[in-house]
């Protein structure tokens, strides 16, 4: 294990998953990325995965959720922005899609997460998405 696999961690709180909900996203391809920049001083990055039942069955959502774990088990260490809490979600295709796909959907939707991060939600209506024109119902 190297040292920027050590400075991620799993989200474990039902809490934590519907803080990061408010936060800025990006869709790409067969997921969605949210990321919410953590108000501290830890360096930490953590990580969540869900996967709803519009992906299939239990077996179909594990599948989902095992991709997309190694994923960022890849690529989370290379550009994952510290102190900030990340949660993956997967989209209708995520099982089928091709594995350069995948990491290059994860990768695009991080550098934009990183390169466009809206100012901090501190009321009002909920923040707009990053690089998406269609609200979020």
């Amino acid at each position: 294990m190297t040292d920027a696999q050590r400075l991620i961690r799993k989200l474990t709180k039902r809490s934590e998953f519907l803080a990061c909900a408010k936060a800025p996203y990006c869709a790409k391809g067969a997921i969605v990325v949210q990321a919410r920049p953590r108000e501290d001083d830890d360096a930490l990055v953590r990580v969540g995965f869900t996967a709803t039942k519009r992906i299939g069955g239990a077996v179909q959502r594990n599948r989902a959720k095992r991709r997309m774990r190694e994923a960022a088990r890849q690529i989370l260490p290379l550009m994952a922005t510290p102190g900030t809490d990340y949660v993956i979600i997967a989209r209708t295709g995520v099982i089928t899609r091709d594995w350069t796909r995948l990491l290059d959907d994860v990768k695009s939707a991080l550098l934009r997460l990183a390169t466009e991060r809206p100012a901090p939600h501190v009321g009002g209506p909920a923040p707009s998405p990053v690089g998406n024109s269609r609200p979020r119902s």
